[in-house]
């Protein structure tokens, strides 16, 4: 550590993976950044976890890092991190479990089946998380930014 900044490079191999390379000097290969709170603090507390899923790096802030790993160590959280945002909910198959729901989101337009109600998450101020049967989070940041018959369909499953 180097005050709160700890001391690691990050880089990727041939093969795509993340390699850290610890303040001793060894390498470890394919290692994997958790965020802690993903939703209410998305830059601080990320965890560096080895393939063995042990935590090598704990840090602090993301901001703290220099501008070269942090761009690497964002860009891997991304991929992790794909939750696109609902935008408007256009029909769902049923009003009973498992439905399709056929919606609109800011990657596009898509389908996905709601297993159960338990997968529709309340988040802090309004928002919604909804985990679809493939495992993708789909986000609502404020429900009442939804359009009225958006916001009557999903009524029926909260």
């Amino acid at each position: 550590m180097n005050g709160n900044i700890p001391v690691f490079n990050l880089e990727r191999d041939s093969f795509g993976r993340l390699v850290l390379t610890d303040a001793e000097g060894e390498r470890h290969v394919g290692v994997t950044p958790v965020r802690a709170f993903p939703l209410s603090a998305p830059g601080e507390g990320v965890s560096l976890v080895g393939g063995e899923g042990r935590e090598l790096v704990w840090i602090d802030r993301v901001q703290v890092l220099p501008a070269e790993t942090r761009a690497l160590l964002e860009q891997e959280l991304a991929v992790r991190d794909f939750a696109p945002t609902l935008l408007k909910l256009h029909g769902v198959s049923s009003f009973g479990v498992p439905s399709t729901w056929t919606v609109s989101t800011d990657r596009g337009e898509t389908t996905f089946v709601l297993k159960a109600e338990e997968d529709i998450r309340r988040l802090e101020g309004g928002a919604l998380l909804i985990a679809s049967a493939h495992g993708v989070q789909f986000r609502i940041p404020d429900v009442k930014a939804l359009d009225r018959p958006s916001r009557k369909l999903l009524e029926r499953f909260l």
